[in-house]
């Protein structure tokens, strides 16, 4: 079966507030919540998506000051099949096991022609400015995909990733969790839907793609 999901190409605004939300109250984040934003073009007119495999062209300018991005998707070492597109490569910190870390991320889901299910753009502060999801890495409480893909980002950096349904959501607990109830009901009805399974579609049913930005760390 082959599944193509189609991104808008315009203008993605990518913004860092790191105030508090209902993900995170640890108000150290505090320091380094000046809001920055940065718009990067997700020229991306087409995914096809067959066994895992893709191929997009880069999405990025080659006259970018930045390290150079990845200009097709490649498997992330040891990761058990997480396919990453490196969009931009940060210049900060690489997070290790037991930091805290604040992304934001669009989610989305492949079995619906790529329709985003979530995105922390969505949740609002006070002020209307977007906040991020924040998580300790390593607790468990995150999909494995997510908790993969940002230990080889380094702070600032912008990566797309295909995760399989084996490092997705395993349990309807698992975070990031939509806070739209009728959003996280279709998720879940789609990625467990029984009789599906039982038809052998589960390869496809529970993958997932992540663009994540990981906008801070803090060392706990």
């Amino acid at each position: 079966m082959i599944i193509r999901c189609y991104v808008s190409a315009s203008a993605t605004r990518v913004c860092a507030s790191l105030l508090c939300s209902k993900y995170a109250s640890n108000k150290m984040f505090a320091a380094s919540s000046t809001i920055r934003r940065r718009s990067f073009s997700l020229s991306l007119t087409s995914t096809t998506f067959s066994a895992f495999i893709f191929s997009l062209s880069p999405p990025l300018s080659s006259s970018s000051s930045s390290p150079t991005p990845s200009s097709k998707f490649f498997e992330i070492p040891n990761s058990g099949g997480v396919k990453a597109l490196d969009l931009l490569v940060g210049s900060g910190e690489v997070p290790v096991d037991g930091d805290q870390l604040a992304i934001h991320y669009y989610g989305r889901l492949a079995a619906k022609q790529g329709w985003r299910f979530d995105s922390t753009y969505d949740h609002k502060d006070e002020n209307g400015e977007p906040n991020p999801f924040v998580f300790v890495l390593g607790s468990g409480k995150v999909i494995a995909g997510i908790e993969v893909a940002v230990r080889s980002m380094k702070v600032g950096g912008i990566r797309r990733v295909v995760i399989p349904p084996s490092l997705g959501y395993q349990n309807t607990s698992q975070e990031p969790i939509p806070p739209n109830f009728f959003d996280r009901q279709r998720l879940f009805t789609t990625i467990f839907n029984p009789t599906r399974l039982a038809n052998g579609e589960g390869s496809t049913l529970g993958t997932l793609i992540f663009d994540i930005e990981l906008v801070s760390l803090r060392h706990l």
